[in-house]
């Protein structure tokens, strides 16, 4: 397959040496970017082109431009790690520009090809290596590739002009505490999304929909809220911004399967993780009952939540307006942390990549050790 090209414009006014290390030591989450970003075209007439890397600023969008009335935008999100000789890697990028073609169907978005999805990654970490954290901080590149509708035009149909680009960011850990158990909150009110929708797709409006109930869970004392099913309220989905998943005692792991469920990167690795360790994995329909039943009689030992920004997190309660719903003490011989540490041992090169999930981006730095 030709290599895509890409045409390079340095940032004429980097941040500083200070700056960076300033950021790079705070690194939270979303909150300071790099010094480039990842532009590509599409046009109906021309497809995919003038792929370029350029100066990070401010877009400029004609007040008609349809992704601000009709909402036609797709976005991912991974990792990029630093290793101890000083190489960088990402993690699974296939499966994120699988999903994200997956997404730009369902939102009526041209598919980027995941060569260029890849180069596209592979040129802003290259460009901006300096703004990955080092190895062993606990730290990452975040990376969003995101799809916008670029046509100026009021109508409601597919915009014949699109735009892609990648931005990064340097981040540390989602929540202060990544092994601490987080409290959940059941939305009884509202739906993240329903049978047929965008559920599967990771487009904005999904998780704008789950801004205010979030703001709901955060008024009672949550840090995250959790869906039910839209046309039953019954079955478990999934949280605002991860997947759920259940430990039995016997070991074995559930996971809620449904078409309104975006299929998680993460999610699908500790699943793959946990099958490899021996335990029976379930995809399946899990009913709140359920899981309140078996955490009243000890059948379920463990719940946590899984995603690209907090890998896997313990949750300790979760509250609804007319009970709580008290999980296990998890510790780090629970089977979800000792899948954690499995999980990003590989990704930051200390734990052996078996499944070969890792792209390498910069190669290794000679005097490094």
């Amino acid at each position: 397959m030709t290599e895509p090209a890409f045409t390079i414009t340095r940032n004429p006014a980097p941040a500083s040496d200070a700056v960076r290390r300033e950021v790079l030591a705070a690194s939270t989450f979303g909150q300071h970017f790099t010094d480039h970003m990842v532009t590509i075209d599409w046009t109906v007439e021309r497809g995919w082109h003038d792929a370029r890397v350029e100066p990070y600023g401010p877009l400029t969008l004609d007040p008609a431009s349809a992704v601000l009335h009709y909402a036609q935008e797709v976005f991912e999100g991974l990792k990029a790690y630093r290793h101890a000789d000083g190489s960088v890697h990402t993690f699974r990028p296939e499966q994120n520009a699988r999903r994200m073609q997956a997404s730009a169907r369902r939102l009526a978005l041209p598919e980027l090809p995941e060569d260029l999805f890849l180069a596209s990654i592979r040129e802003l970490v290259e460009i901006d290596e300096a703004w990955v954290p080092a190895a062993g901080e606990g730290k990452a590149l975040y990376l969003r590739p995101f799809m916008i509708a670029h046509e100026n035009f009021l109508g409601v149909r597919p915009a014949k002009t699109v735009r892609y680009m990648v931005i990064a960011s340097p981040v540390g850990s989602y929540f202060a505490d990544p092994t601490r158990p987080v409290d959940i909150w059941l939305s009884e009110q509202y739906s993240r999304a329903g049978a047929g929708g965008t559920g599967a797709a990771k487009c904005g409006g999904n998780y704008a929909a789950s801004l205010l109930p979030t703001q709901e869970a955060y008024a009672n004392g949550c840090e995250q809220v959790l869906f039910l099913d839209a046309q039953e309220q019954t079955y478990l989905e999934e949280l605002g911004g991860m997947n759920i998943v259940l430990v039995y005692k016997d070991g074995t792991v559930v996971t809620p399967e449904s078409d309104s469920i975006l299929s998680g990167v993460t999610r699908n690795s500790v699943l793959e993780l946990m099958t490899a360790a021996g335990h029976r994995v379930e995809q399946r329909r899990i009913s709140l009952q359920e899981w309140r039943d078996g955490a009243a009689s000890g059948e379920i030992v463990e719940a946590f939540a899984c995603g690209t920004a907090a890998v896997i997190t313990p949750i300790g309660t979760l509250k609804a307006p007319s009970f709580t719903l008290t999980n296990p003490t998890v510790t780090e011989a629970s089977l979800s942390m000792r899948i954690r540490a499995q999980l990003t041992g590989i990704q930051n090169g200390v734990e052996p990549d078996a499944h070969g999930w890792l792209r390498q981006l910069v190669p290794a730095r000679a005097g490094v050790a």
